[in-house]
């Protein structure tokens, strides 16, 4: 698949007057390929929003390039262009909600944009219909739950329709349901319409839903791969501090006891299937 993102030999430093050692991006290496879904998951601290911050020019690098689309975030003829093509999903959405009624709020963006009113509304409806909020249109955000809120959110971006949306941890401040929501949409954004997802996510259990899962730690990228090759290495995971989905670790501490079970099993589905061949073998 042809590369959207590049980033080549990253450091960067919050403070440029500090020590040269005291980087919270250290030399990353990485690239994403145009439709891909990416989870990148690590502890707090680890770098991976300051990391996504760098998709859309939100912050450069102190050394090295991002590579957008073939544009330099570094460049500042791109960056407008750059804020076209990746849109960021912050991780409380009433950060981002501006209006009192929905379609407004959703609106905003493309406003700003300059398009004109009939193509605003076609795109407002289009994206509210996409992640399900279109009934809701004309209500107030503040009458939403969390996960219609994030939800309002995500539909704000996609009516700019961006290649790329870049989700910082949207689902960290909402209940159960809340997050299944929020990560069903994603997944369906990125299946049916080809959106490249990069979900900066510390639940494990949806980091599995990603086709590809990167590991940060100490500013570094500590594993990269699909999630079966990454949730197999739980000793280098747990030596880092970093947990692994719960059906993964039932299953690794049934294997040290002993049990032949499979090496890759990380859900709930997969981790009772392998239990229930065990116990009929």
């Amino acid at each position: 698949m042809e590369d959207f993102i590049r980033v080549e030999n990253v450091c960067f430093q919050y403070d440029e007057n500090e020590e040269s050692n005291s980087y919270a991006l250290n030399n990353i290496n990485l690239s994403i390929a145009r439709g891909e879904f990416v989870a990148i998951v690590g502890h707090n601290g680890s770098g991976k929003s300051t990391l996504s911050k760098h998709f859309n020019s939100i912050y450069l690098p102190t050394l090295g390039d991002v590579i957008i689309d073939g544009m330099n975030t570094k460049e500042d003829d791109h960056i407008f262009e750059i804020r076209k093509k990746v849109g960021l999903v912050l991780q409380n959405p009433d950060n981002q909600i501006v209006a009192g009624v929905v379609e407004e709020d959703v609106a905003f963006g493309c406003e700003n944009l300059g398009f004109p009113p009939e193509e605003i509304r076609k795109r407002v409806d289009d994206a509210l219909r996409a992640v399900g909020m279109y009934e809701y249109r004309t209500h107030s955000p503040d009458k939403l739950s969390g996960g219609q809120k994030q939800r309002v959110a995500i539909a704000g971006i996609i009516a700019m329709k961006p290649e790329c949306i870049v989700l910082d941890e949207p689902t960290a401040m909402l209940d159960p349901q809340g997050r299944d929501e929020v990560i069903n949409t994603v997944i369906q954004l990125n299946k049916e319409m080809g959106i490249t997802i990069i979900l900066i996510t510390h639940y494990m259990e949806e980091a599995v839903l990603a086709d590809r899962v990167i590991v940060m730690d100490s500013g570094g990228i500590l594993t990269d791969g699909t999630p079966c090759e990454v949730f197999s290495k739980v000793e280098l995971l747990k030596k880092h501090r970093l947990n692994v989905p719960q059906a993964t670790e039932l299953i690794y501490r049934l294997k040290s006891c002993g049990y032949d079970l499979p090496e890759c099993v990380l859900n709930e589905e997969e981790c009772v299937q392998a239990i229930a061949a065990l116990i009929k073998g």
